[in-house]
């Protein structure tokens, strides 16, 4: 083979790398909302974590508050892909209910959720990230609904299925933010099972011609 019959790497244009830049700092946005909470992510740390130089952080995010609101975007969506991918791997069963409760603990598990937590609380007495967060969090949370709706598609069910699904929400979020006082899963996780029994109790009367067949 002929050195000129080998294909050589295409080069990167100033535009993707730019781009690739900005995700990087996104994701260590994130990751420091993780590690450190929302007081403890300041920009540097964030430019550390990403390894870019400050300065290419100001040219892409000229402040602390710049850089969370285009995390805050960026997370809905890392976190409606996740939905999506786990709905993926789901199959519904002769229990379509309890297999949709399992999902939403899957899904509310890791990092993703708990960056949301902090983006959540900080929202409380700041303005700017408040309405950032009001602007996206529908988008998350009809993903996840999506996602119930496939294990339970039959129409008739459509609003039903709905409340059941924010009902299981609000319950679960409840839990594993507690759950952050003294952290442990295995507790919280029986405390979720515990409340999944009552839901899928009540949902299963309110819907008792449900089956896998719808």
């Amino acid at each position: 083979m002929t050195r000129s019959a080998v294909s050589k790497p295409q080069r990167r244009t100033q535009e993707q790398r730019s781009a690739e830049t900005r995700v990087r700092l996104l994701d260590a946005t994130i990751e420091c909302l993780v590690e450190y909470g929302y007081a403890g992510t300041t920009t540097p740390r964030v430019a550390e974590r990403a390894g870019v130089t400050r300065g290419a952080q100001v040219h892409h995010f000229g402040s602390k508050t710049d850089l969370v609101v285009a995390a805050i975007s960026h997370l809905a969506q890392r976190r409606t892909e996740a939905a999506m991918q786990e709905i993926g791997r789901v199959r519904a069963g002769g229990d379509p209910l309890g297999t949709a409760l399992e999902f939403m603990w899957e899904l509310h598990q890791g990092p993703l959720f708990i960056a949301a937590i902090e983006l959540w609380v900080a929202s409380r007495t700041d303005p700017v990230l408040a309405v950032e967060m009001e602007k996206v969090e529908p988008y998350v949370n009809n993903a996840v609904l999506l996602a119930v709706a496939q294990l339970v598609p039959n129409e008739m069910h459509r609003k039903n299925v709905r409340d059941f699904a924010y009902t299981a929400m609000d319950t679960l979020r409840g839990i594993l933010v507690t759950n952050f006082i003294s952290p442990d899963p295995a507790r919280a996780h029986r405390r979720w099972q515990r409340a999944s029994a009552q839901l899928n109790l009540v949902a299963k009367t309110v819907m008792p011609d449900l089956s896998v067949a719808d």
